[in-house]
């Protein structure tokens, strides 16, 4: 069983833990919140099981901390969409891991009784290649919205798009080293050892 919960990365002098939208999480909550190794410059990431963060948390975030933030939901350490916003309330998403993307995204039919024999006909097939299809072809400007964001938090514009599309498209056991990775291919400082394992 993989993690499902949020990864939250965002920049500030203070703990993330310290941020006001966490002020109202049951306390017995918080002892589902772990820290990961810090990034330089401020940079954290927070990894909150699910029942804690909110969508709506996102721009309270930006605007206690003053600066760019992402956040990524994570189902069963297999799939995950990354949300970001910058300060102007510019925002972009993304799929990591797209096979898995797509098979959770898959509309099941509604003439179909049985998910499990639907899965195993060539019919299932041809709808998950036509949804991962779909998922690639936003790869590109997934990409330039990651790359506008990144500049945005003051990273150095060494990334490459095609490096960042090539993350996008990548597949990786868990969903939580590839967010990581896409961090580090965006130019953030890497963390001085490397995040714990889920």
């Amino acid at each position: 069983m993989g993690f499902s919960g949020h990864l939250v990365f965002a920049r500030s002098e203070r703990p993330l833990r310290e941020a006001p939208l966490f002020d109202s999480t049951d306390p017995e909550l918080n002892d589902d919140v772990y820290e990961w190794p810090p990034r330089p410059g401020g940079w954290q990431t927070l990894q909150l099981d699910h029942g804690i963060w909110e969508e709506e948390d996102l721009p309270d975030l930006v605007e206690w901390t003053g600066a760019p933030a992402c956040v990524a939901d994570i189902c069963d350490s297999s799939v995950a969409l990354v949300t970001a916003l910058d300060t102007t309330g510019r925002r972009w998403q993304a799929w990591l891991n797209l096979d898995n993307a797509a098979a959770l995204l898959l509309e099941e039919p509604e003439d179909v009784d049985d998910m499990s024999l639907w899965m195993a006909t060539p019919e299932f097939d041809d709808a998950i290649r036509h949804k991962r299809a779909e998922l690639d072809a936003e790869v590109p400007t997934d990409a330039e919205g990651a790359l506008a964001w990144a500049s945005a938090a003051g990273v150095p514009a060494t990334a490459q798009q095609s490096r960042i599309e090539e993350l996008l498209r990548s597949q990786e056991t868990f969903a939580e080293e590839l967010f990581d990775a896409l961090l580090d291919g965006l130019g953030f400082p890497e963390a001085a050892q490397p995040s714990p394992q889920p």
